[in-house]
């Protein structure tokens, strides 16, 4: 009799990840929990977290493993966040955190842990060479998994990929020992920022600096608070002397705490250059789709590879690009490459 394939479930104690430990038990594999201590910026949040996982594996009788990883994630993920915004980009901490700890870290704990695979709540599809869009197309996570390494695709799964949010937390209204985990409200975008970000930066440098706002020609149009309390888009907190119509941030200078701002059609780029690519194809030239932020809709592009930069053609122009926001490249729905946008053209 072959032995059952060992699976080690990322869990949050949230109730996507609760009902992938369930459902791959149902399946008939041995599953084992792993939980990743990360930060210390929410009150509790590791208490209330291991409560709901050792209910669940309690329920289940599955051991669960607790992996202490402050360290790492502070300087990978968290310094990044920080110094991003302080050298006046936008930072992609989720992305960030899915390379490097989520597939990179906890993959080297599950293999140490004896397992033949690590699963996550993430929605989300891949079938070990590409990930793929969820079914669920509005709760779809492979954005956020574009820098995952090739090598880590091979270890990893996503039972939540054939189904939608709705239907997991229906099924686990259901099932008693799951039932208060699926009344809790949704867990925050970024899991160390409770509120918003200025409230992080705050802790380590003054983001209240007055300065001068400036239009596309480098005039004085007014001022603003703190170059930190901008990013690209953002159209409230500063001030234009006498404009009538809306201005929106174009872009944020660290050096001279300075704030470019325009109306609204300044805003639009159609050409997006991109570094620290991950391809999961070796074309140098292609045409795709291009997402610019999580939640944008997809555009038609043309794609050259040179190294590890690529330029990016937009076929319509986009609003508000941000410096340090990832670009993620896709055939459909497959997800074929990424990279961390460093500059914005219009032409």
């Amino acid at each position: 009799m072959s032995k059952k394939q060992k699976i080690i479930v990322g869990m949050s104690g949230g109730i996507d990840s609760s009902v992938t430990a369930y459902l791959l038990q149902k399946d008939g594999y041995e599953v084992e929990g792993l939980y990743m201590k990360l930060h210390d910026t929410v009150d509790g949040y590791h208490e209330h977290n291991i409560n709901n996982i050792k209910k669940v594996c309690e329920h289940l009788d599955i051991k669960y493993h607790i992996l202490d990883i402050r360290d790492k994630f502070k300087k990978e993920v968290y310094d990044y966040f920080v110094n991003s915004y302080i050298d006046g980009i936008t930072p992609n901490p989720c992305v960030k955190c899915n390379k490097t700890i989520k597939f990179g870290a906890m993959i080297d704990k599950m293999k140490e842990l004896g397992g033949d695979f690590l699963a996550t709540g993430h929605y989300a599809t891949s079938d070990g060479e590409f990930i793929y869009c969820a079914k669920d197309k509005y709760k779809d996570q492979s954005y956020f998994l574009a820098q995952v390494s090739k090598e880590a695709l091979k270890f990893m799964m996503f039972p939540m990929s054939q189904y939608t949010k709705e239907y997991i937390v229906n099924m686990a209204k259901e099932l008693p020992f799951l039932s208060d985990i699926a009344k809790q409200k949704e867990s925050q975008e970024i899991c160390f920022v409770p509120n918003v970000y200025t409230e992080i930066l705050q802790k380590h440098t003054n983001i209240d600096l007055p300065g001068i706002t400036l239009d596309k020609d480098g005039n004085e149009i007014g001022t603003h608070k703190g170059y930190m309390h901008y990013t690209v888009g953002k159209r409230k907190g500063f001030y234009v002397h006498g404009a009538h119509e809306p201005h929106f941030v174009i872009s944020q200078d660290k050096k001279n705490n300075t704030i470019t701002v325009g109306k609204k059609d300044e805003l639009y780029v159609n050409a997006v250059k991109i570094d620290n690519l991950n391809m999961f194809i070796n074309d140098s030239e292609f045409k795709a789709q291009v997402k610019l932020r999580y939640k944008s809709n997809s555009v038609n592009c043309n794609v050259i590879v040179n190294n590890d930069i690529a330029i990016i053609k937009l076929q319509e122009k986009v609003f508000g690009v941000a410096l340090g926001q990832v670009a993620v490249l896709y055939d459909d729905c497959k997800v074929i490459g990424s990279g961390y946008i460093i500059n914005t053209k219009t032409s």
